[in-house]
Parts: C-alpha cells; sequence; structure tokens
C-alpha cells in the first residue's frame, strides 16, 4: 500500500525539505540579522531538524536507488527509522495543540499561535513526514515494542532540558524550562510528573495506532497481491 515510484517519491521530499527548511529558518530567524539561537533549545526546532536532516537523507538515497535499481520500487533508509522520526515530529504536533496553544504559548523567534511560522514547524512538517510515510513506505515493518522505544525520543530531551535549566540555562526571558507543562513552580513537583505520565500514556498510544495502520495496510497489499496471482492463476 505504497507507491513504488521513486521519482515521485524524490520530488515529494525535495519539496518537502524546502518547507521545513523554510520553517526552521523562520521560527529561528536565520534569515534576520539577529538570529534566535535560543529557539534550537526547545524540541520543536531539534524534531524539525531532525525531519529536514532525515527528509534529506531519504531523497540521496532515492536518488541513489534511481542510479542502480531503477525507476521502480520502493526508496528508505529504513522504514523503521522512519517511524522514529515521525512519532518524534508527532509529538511536536499534538503537544503544541493540546499542551500549547491553551496557554498561548509562544517560543522565542515564533509568533502567535496559528501563525505561518507556527504552523510551518507544529503542523505541515508533521503531515508531510506522515504523509511521506503512507505513500512511499512500505509497511509491516514496525515492531509491537516500537512504540514504547518511540517514547525514548521525548524522554532525552526531557532529561536534557530539565539538566539545562537546574545548570541556569535560559531557554528564553530567563525561563529555566522550555514548555509551561514543565515548570515545577507553576505546577508542583506532582503536577509536572503528572502532565510527563499523562503525555506518555497519550504519545505511546497514538504510536500503537501507526503500528495499526502499518500493519493494517500491509495486510491489505498482501491481500491484493494475492488476489492478482490468484486471477493471473
Amino acid at each position: 500500500m505504497a507507491l513504488p515510484y521513486r521519482a515521485l517519491a524524490f520530488a515529494y521530499r525535495a519539496v518537502a525539505s524546502l518547507v521545513i527548511l523554510i520553517g526552521i529558518a523562520r521560527v529561528t530567524g536565520l534569515w534576520s540579522a539577529d538570529p534566535s539561537w535560543s529557539s534550537f533549545l526547545f524540541f520543536t526546532v531539534q524534531s524539525n531538524v531532525l525531519c529536514l536532516v532525515w527528509m534529506v537523507w531519504s531523497a540521496i538515497v532515492t536518488v541513489r536507488d534511481m542510479q542502480t535499481k531503477g525507476w521502480y520500487g520502493y526508496s528508505t533508509p529504513s522504514a523503521r527509522g522512519e517511524g522514529f522520526v515521525m512519532m518524534a515530529i508527532t509529538v511536536t504536533m499534538l503537544i503544541y495543540l493540546i499542551v500549547l496553544v491553551p496557554y498561548l504559548f509562544e517560543q522565542p523567534g515564533a509568533s502567535e499561535p496559528f501563525s505561518l511560522t507556527d504552523n510551518l514547524v507544529h503542523i505541515i512538517c508533521p503531515v508531510l513526514v506522515i504523509v511521506d510515510w503512507l505513500l512511499f513506505i512500505p509497511k509491516g515493518s514496525f515492531r509491537k515494542i516500537d512504540p514504547v522505544l518511540w517514547a525514548i525520543i521525548p524522554y532525552i530531551y526531557l532529561i536534557f532540558a530539565f539538566t539545562y535549566g537546574a545548570l541556569g540555562g535560559d531557554f528564553g526571558g530567563g525561563a529555566r524550562v522550555p514548555y509551561p507543562f514543565m515548570d515545577v513552580e507553576a505546577n508542583g513537583v506532582g503536577g509536572v510528573i503528572a502532565w510527563i505520565v499523562g503525555l506518555t500514556i497519550a504519545l505511546i498510544a497514538v504510536g500503537y495506532v501507526y503500528y495499526v495502520i502499518d500493519h493494517g495496510l500491509a495486510r491489505l497489499d498482501q491481500r491484493r497481491i494475492a488476489a492478482k496471482r490468484s486471477a493471473a492463476a
């Protein structure tokens, strides 16, 4: 249940890479005389950079495969790797929509919620990666443990953010934490733990939705192939 056309996959990934790069440049102010370097401390920007690297790498692999294997077929550095990247940016989208927008949270370098800049890094980039997975990645490679493993990515960020803030790091405007739900002074230790546990459960649940879709589409593809073989026989 994926499109086996490498030229189309390359074109999509090239355009997606450009769009993601524009989002990163806008939210960080890279095109301005005074970039907001503190933006790179946020999971939003880090996950977008991860998506940019992955999409560019995928485009390179696609070109290589076109040269060595032909124009027909699938190309990806890793189907399971795409799952990790997709989940990382899904975390960005879901936390933005569920947690940050209600707070009217503004990240340094970004403008108000649902502005073009915010949409590029919080919504458009995630959609581009999810669509790439749906259209161009062979299904059936995700393992049952993967949604749990995917949760490691935001936890690594949590460790970084809490450590950086505890050592006196500034996330902008004197803030010692990057996101409101991580603020112990405002929410209390129990409140922060409750937020993290709740978000972990929600994100793992979303991961298993991806797992079910992955294997469901794989089974449909197998049935389609079996039907073609039966008809040919």
